[in-house]
């Protein structure tokens, strides 16, 4: 049986509020931090989150606040539900409050802005190196986690009974929870499925054809697996759920936020007026320059991502980068090098 644990969560958007949701419906003592005071009283007395998850019903044991210290008061874990580019100011609030023996985790998904560090490079940076850390991911769309309806992710933590607990806590009847040691794996896959969504949306959006989205989405494939290669994470942490199965979901569903904005920009919409539309944070606006930071440090050439980072900055349209793709020189699928040691 599964230790009963008090969690706080920080950050009350739709993923914050559906991971917290699901830890409290599994008998946790859960309490959400979020910094809109009404927002987080909502939550906590009308049990609903009306901007994020409106209409879904949220558990009646589940607790919200915008008191940070309150809700990291005896806390047993802490998982970080923000933003990426909020990841290190929260971080830096954390780290004098966190209860000495609370590990800590993360949802997020991303790089640091500016940096193009990893979110566990920060995390270790920040909290020192005594702490536990894990980052949780994988194909996950908030709505239907906090519908109930099955989903699946991975935590993968340096410290295998670290990632284990954060995992037994997430773990349910609709809910399976896997474990792995890929950190950098894992939390590249996270970040690249994004920028990747953003050209099927915009495939889409421009009504190339299941055909193109295919192989948009196969040859993003390709470009996560040569980055992960050169910066040394596991082949089979991008072919799993942590790479594969969210680029998958993101690229292909119009929950996805990226996708959605990919959509738009391929319908001739702006930038502005996407995100605006969009009405939350769409992670592939920042990730896309820190996915070719890495890249250009480690000289992989990443052409969707390239592509995708271009129209996002407004230097290429749409129509452009496809021609640009197109018109790239026949090759071997992949290179020999790829999987070898």
């Amino acid at each position: 049986m599964t230790q009963i644990l008090k969690v706080a969560v920080l950050g009350a958007g739709s993923w914050g509020t559906a991971l917290a949701a699901l830890m409290a419906r599994h008998g946790h003592s859960v309490v959400l931090w979020g910094r809109d005071a009404q927002a987080a009283d909502a939550i906590d007395r009308q049990h609903e989150n009306p901007r994020y998850l409106p209409g879904i019903a949220l558990p009646d044991t589940l607790r919200a606040t915008s008191d940070f210290a309150a809700s990291l008061h005896d806390a047993d874990l802490v998982l970080v539900v923000v933003p990426s580019h909020a990841f290190t100011e929260t971080l830096r609030l954390l780290a004098p409050l966190r209860p000495a023996a609370a590990g800590v985790a993360w949802a997020t998904k991303g790089f640091e802005p500016g940096s193009g560090r990893f979110l566990h490079e920060v995390a270790e940076d920040i909290l020192g190196p005594q702490v536990p850390l894990a980052v949780v991911t994988g194909p996950s769309f908030a709505k239907e986690v906090a519908l109930g309806l099955p989903t699946a992710v991975t935590v993968h933590g340096q410290d295998p009974d670290f990632a284990q607990r954060v995992a037994d806590v997430l773990h349910g009847p609709a809910f399976r929870a896997y474990t792995g040691d890929d950190m950098v794996g894992a939390e590249l896959g996270g970040a690249m499925k994004n920028v990747l969504a953003v050209a099927t949306g915009v495939a889409d959006g421009m009504q190339l054809g299941l055909n193109a989205r295919a192989g948009l989405i196969t040859r993003g494939l390709n470009e996560m697996l040569r980055l992960s290669a050169a910066i040394g994470a596991k082949p089979e942490t991008v072919m799993g759920l942590a790479g594969l199965g969210d680029l998958v979901l993101t690229c292909t569903g119009d929950l996805s936020r990226n996708r959605r904005l990919g959509l738009a920009l391929g319908r001739g919409q702006s930038l502005a007026d996407a995100v605006r539309e969009i009405g939350q944070v769409v992670e592939s606006v920042q990730t896309a320059d820190e996915v070719l930071r890495q890249a250009d440090r480690h000289g992989i050439d990443l052409p969707i991502s390239s592509a995708v980072r271009d129209v996002l900055h407004g230097d290429l349209t749409p129509a452009a980068g496809l021609q640009q793709l197109l018109a790239r020189e026949q090759k071997p699928e992949y290179p020999e090098t790829l999987f070898k040691d």
